[in-house]
């Protein structure tokens, strides 16, 4: 029997960490240092990019990919409405048009097929871009996507936030790491506490595109530079300019430290979130529920291990799971249904599979500190109260 709480999703903080932000604090700087290069430099090495740039949460890096694609109000963006709200919200900032494209049934991505019915509506160039999302941590096909923004005229934006260290194969038998931005403009990434790498805050844009990267990284700090390649005149070595209204979206140094130890364990996590969920199919496969999909060519990144159960089981599923100290929790209501798109005109029935998936989702506990005792108990629980709703 398991007393303590058993969240859907949890940090996992070690020494290392502890000691690496212990020696931030003791450093000269707190913010505005070398531990945010160092982490954007390694990041980068990893994804394989050219470019990363740190920001204060994964919202400021989807609001900031708008400004540096030039998004201006009535400009039409499509995302997916199973995703927390800030994928449309970044870029609603700015005053675009959010167009929702439904979901694939089998994994919960933006159906491109669904996507290109879209597109065909219109005329070409009638989008300015497209912001899927790596949900649960399943990679998109991103090579598609690129073969559509190329003939359909838009920028991609992958919000990655669920998915690094995830990957995937391109049609030359190629693997592509989430984040490398072969295929797409910007990603973008969170460093929440849920996320695989828990930096209290914090999230980071990639990108391939130097003028892309000037950009964010521009706008991240008020729009104001020393650069002196950049500075219209100089009076001094004090002198620097304003050259665009940005914000403060920066992030300190010692979330910087603590992203940089928690990245040199991310393939581990990456391992152990996919023991976690082999597991869980095992245990859950003869049960009345659907466990996750995925392709043989893919590396899910598991930030969320999600089941469908029956509609009208669900409720009394993730209540009897609470009774026992296990937070599973639902993941997402549509975004189009809330109230504040639906006054934009956005309306039920216009995404019907992701309506439907809503009705029977639930994120069981997935991070790779749960151990083997804990996973077990939250089977036992699943199964009893399935079994006595039969």
């Amino acid at each position: 029997m398991i007393n303590h709480p058993i969240s859907y999703g949890h940090q996992l903080i070690t020494e290392e960490d502890i000691q690496a932000v212990v020696e931030t604090l003791r450093s000269d700087y707190l913010t505005q240092g070398p531990r945010i290069p160092e982490f954007e430099s390694n990041f980068a090495h990893y994804l394989g990019c050219r470019y990363a740039c740190m920001v204060s949460n994964g919202t400021a890096a989807l609001h900031l990919c708008a400004m540096a694609l030039g998004i201006q109000p009535g400009d039409k963006v499509i995302t997916t409405p199973i995703t927390f709200v800030a994928s449309a919200n970044g870029f609603r900032y700015l005053g675009a048009d959010i167009v929702f494209c439904d979901i694939d049934a089998k994994t919960f991505l933006m159906d491109f097929d669904k996507l290109e019915e879209i597109l065909k509506a219109s005329p070409k160039g009638s989008y300015k871009a497209v912001v899927p999302v790596d949900f649960a941590g399943y990679p998109i096909d991103e090579e598609r996507l690129h073969q559509l923004s190329v003939e359909y005229g838009f920028k991609v934006v992958v919000d990655a936030c669920h998915a690094p260290g995830g990957s995937w194969t391109d049609s030359k038998g190629e693997k592509q790491m989430v984040g490398n931005c072969k295929y797409a403009d910007l990603s973008v990434f969170s460093f929440h506490p849920v996320k695989h790498i828990a930096a209290g805050e914090g999230g980071c844009i990639t990108t391939n595109d130097k003028d892309l990267y000037e950009k964010v990284a521009l706008y991240r700090t008020h729009g104001i530079t020393k650069n002196p390649n950049r500075l219209t005149r100089s009076d001094g070595g004090w002198y620097y300019e304003m050259q665009e209204l940005g914000y403060n979206y920066r992030i300190t140094e010692f979330q910087a430290a603590l992203a940089s130890s928690q990245l040199k364990r991310l393939n581990w996590s990456i391992t152990r979130r996919n023991e976690i969920a082999k597991r869980y199919d095992e245990a859950l496969k003869d049960l009345p529920v659907k466990t996750p999909y995925r392709a043989d060519d893919i590396v899910h990144a598991f930030h969320l291990y999600i089941i469908k159960v029956d509609a009208d089981k669900r409720k009394g599923l993730y209540d009897y799971l609470r009774e026992h100290n296990i937070f599973a929790q639902v993941l997402y209501i549509p975004a189009h249904m809330m109230p504040y798109y639906k006054r934009l005109g956005r309306k039920e029935g216009e995404c019907p599979v992701a309506e439907e998936y809503y009705k029977h989702c639930l994120a069981l506990p997935m991070y790779p500190s749960l151990t083997d005792e804990e996973q077990e108990w939250v089977i036992e629980k699943v199964k009893e109260s399935i079994f006595a709703n039969i």
